[in-house]
């Protein structure tokens, strides 16, 4: 027993120091080229973002003024340029993975977005006319050229901006498998905090941009699409895109779905014996075509659903910025000291309460995770975001009320004299303000809970339905807004604001908000406790998973075994 103690005593000291040795020897280049790829995959998404906001936040002021667009198609237009460019990263990251391959649909997707960018100062977007200097006039395009240009300009880029988000910079890229609750809801904080630092800038850029003197900077645009181009094509050449894991297919997932449901028609009813959900009649042994592992994660998708829905109407109200807040602030004064203030400033007020809460949030959340054995939920910061958004709203529909007691006086926005209320813009600031802390308590919270209640390998699908629901908000929004100015007339959302009743549009939204909040409220207690969840195995992974991972520990065991000079053949064998 002695000997055998010493002999295993030092097989596992040589073992240590092999694997020590050989951590010690990748560690600096590997920790090199992750902090390289790292710094490419941050310059390319603010450069994504810079386009991004940099075209809408321009949207509405350039179909109204330049156009001649209604103020209601302004707005269903830039909806639903969101809700496409929240869409397109779904579509073309599963070509990606399916059918084209990362390497070549990438640079397609960044042709496309350089293209559209590119064609935007051709229609004059986002300034009159494409100028060589203030008094000669190098393009002018006809209005239908203008349009037919403009939507196609629009539609690249949001399947430029689609494919750059799933392949480039998917969250799958930041190694978060080993991560607890605790540490994805610190990191999804700091990344969207990152993310809106960087609108911030968009914003307060764009807004000169916008001033009559700066005209030219239009060109920006573009410029900072062919320089993302440049970076992305050097991660393509120094093999720095990520290639993630082989994930469930979205078409599984729906297969799985439908196949249950054939099952469940065909026997007339919802349940069998031995079946605890009806999803178990898609499984093999029920006569499916499915295997467990698949059947077993679509149910794990299916608690996630509830949550998903109720954050449709809260993503609504939150494209309401650059839509009705957007022409609530194009109709109000904008001048400030002698200064004109550019619409898109009214943008950054927005941004600012989530810069200042994401640092108290941290320290919040270390205390309630530190001092609760059980582990902290984050749902009651999504109910107290959507009450928030309920308030910004029907704020929003207070102050239509205020603006119009003041007189009305003329104001020139992009050479074009309008009519608007004499109340100093910055009286609307306190709905901006309230949909910031929204965003600031919502999106994390709801990020983190779509990514850690579902096995490992079901993580990217739930972050693609995650996107589903959000871009169905985006077009929710567009068909509220197109339904109350058909139904009233154009009472509801009217093209002059002081010629109608906007407070009503922004009332009954906010009604409908109260009443979603209250419905999520009912439901949180299903995602309250995330450590019991994990324990529950709602996080962990799928049978066949765990299968695979001691079969592959298995092996890897006997190859130690094989490799060990310590050791006999007798003893090996």
């Amino acid at each position: 027993m002695p000997d055998a103690d010493r002999r295993d005593a030092q097989e596992k000291g040589f073992l240590n120091s092999v694997a020590n040795e050989e951590q010690g020897a990748g560690r600096a280049p590997g920790a090199e080229k992750k902090l390289h790829e790292a710094v490419c995959v941050l310059l390319v998404e603010l450069c994504e973002r810079f386009t991004f906001f940099g075209i809408v936040c321009n949207v509405i002021l350039f179909c109204t003024a330049t156009l001649g667009y209604r103020s209601h198609q302004a707005a269903v237009l830039n909806m639903c340029f969101v809700g496409t460019s929240t869409l397109t990263p779904v579509l073309l990251g599963w070509l990606a993975q399916h059918l084209v391959g990362r390497v070549r649909l990438v640079c397609v997707c960044m042709f496309l977005h350089f293209l559209g960018t590119a064609l935007l100062p051709v229609v004059s977007f986002p300034f009159e006319d494409v100028y060589i200097d203030r008094r000669h006039v190098l393009l002018t395009l006809p209005k239908r050229e203008q349009k037919i240009v403009f939507y196609f300009a629009l539609l690249t880029a949001s399947l430029g901006i689609g494919g750059i988000r799933a392949i480039v910079c998917p969250l799958s890229a930041y190694s978060l498998e080993d991560c607890g609750p605790k540490e994805l809801l610190s990191f999804f904080n700091w990344f969207h905090w990152l993310v809106n630092l960087n609108s911030a800038v968009v914003f307060v850029s764009i807004s000169y941009i916008q001033q009559s003197v700066a005209r030219n900077l239009g060109f920006l645009i573009p410029f900072v699409s062919g320089l993302m181009a440049m970076i992305t094509i050097h991660m393509v050449r120094g093999e720095m895109i990520y290639k993630p894991k082989t994930d469930r297919s979205l078409l599984t997932t729906f297969g799985v779905v439908l196949g249950a449901l054939k099952a469940c028609c065909a026997r007339h009813r919802y349940r069998s014996p031995g079946t605890a959900s009806w999803l178990d009649h898609a499984k093999e042994h029920h006569g499916g075509q499915h295997s467990e592992a698949q059947v077993e994660g679509t149910k794990s998708l299916a608690r996630l659903f509830p949550l998903l829905a109720f954050q449709v109407l809260y993503r609504t109200c939150l494209v309401q910025i650059p839509s009705g807040y957007y022409l609530q602030t194009m109709n109000s004064n904008l001048h400030f000291s002698g200064f004109v203030l550019p619409v898109a400033a009214m943008n950054v007020i927005s941004i600012v309460p989530l810069l200042i809460l994401v640092p108290i949030l941290e320290c919040i959340n270390s205390w309630l995770f530190s001092s609760k054995g059980t582990g902290h939920s984050p749902t009651i910061y999504i109910v107290v975001g959507h009450l928030s958004a309920a308030l910004s709203v029907m704020l929003a529909g207070f102050s239509e009320i205020h603006r119009k007691h003041f007189p009305q006086v003329e104001q020139t926005l992009s050479e074009e004299v309008l009519l608007v209320s004499s109340m100093p813009c910055f009286h609307l600031a306190p709905q901006y303000i309230l949909l910031g802390v929204a965003e600031a308590l919502v999106t994390p919270s709801c990020s983190l809970l779509s990514f850690w209640l579902v096995p490992e390998r079901m993580r990217g699908i739930s972050m693609h339905f995650l996107a589903l629901f959000n871009g169905a908000g985006c077009f929710l929004g567009a068909f509220f807004v197109q339904t109350a100015h058909t139904v009233t007339q154009g009472n509801w959302f009217p093209h002059l604001l002081h010629e109608g009743k906007l407070e009503r549009f922004f009332f009954f939204l906010a009604s409908l908000m109260m009443v979603n909040t209250l419905g999520f409220w009912t439901i949180a207690h299903r995602y309250n406790n995330l450590q019991q969840d994990c324990s529950n195995g709602f996080r962990g992974s799928l049978p066949g998973e765990k299968l695979l991972k001691h079969e592959k520990a298995i092996k890897h065991y006997h190859a130690v075994l094989e490799s060990s000079p310590l050791l006999s053949p007798v003893e090996k064998t």
